[in-house]
């Protein structure tokens, strides 16, 4: 039986392909409450000259209208990429409930500046590991 996390953040990851063929970085996130998939972004940093059009940004953006509100205490999200630190302060102020990564960001990650998230929220990260990790490889490959 496939993980429930695993195949979540599946859907992440698709978002990180368009990116991908998009020549953007190749991070996707997506949102789900109560078990149901409600909001999907990808990174667009090129495409929209905003340095703050980060998946995880476009995300929360989109849930706040669509639900009418500055909390999102009931949303977990998923994400190819461990938060940057602007991207883990906008999910703080949120307050989602869960935060699910694929891969940890060793350069720019927002663990590496301690807990910035809020005290309640839950974190587990560690999905579609090698999957995501080829994806950028392969990006950074093509930039260099």
């Amino acid at each position: 039986m496939e993980n429930i996390h695993e195949g979540r953040m599946y859907e992440a990851y698709k978002m990180a392909k368009i990116a991908f063929e998009k020549n953007e970085v190749p991070i996707g996130a997506v949102s789900y409450i109560d078990n149901q998939l409600v909001a999907k972004a990808y990174n667009q940093v090129e495409m929209l000259q905003d340095c703050t059009a980060h998946a995880e940004m476009i995300l929360i953006t989109s849930l706040m209208e669509r639900f009418h509100s500055k909390y999102l205490k009931n949303v977990s999200i998923y994400v190819t990429l461990e938060p940057c630190v602007m991207c883990a302060g906008a999910l703080k102020w949120a307050q989602i409930s869960e935060l699910y990564y694929g891969i940890p960001e060793p350069k720019y990650g927002y663990s590496l500046f301690g807990n910035l998230l809020h005290p309640k929220t839950k974190v587990f990260s560690g999905y579609l590991e090698q999957d995501v990790q080829k994806l950028m490889k392969d990006f950074f490959k093509n930039k260099r």
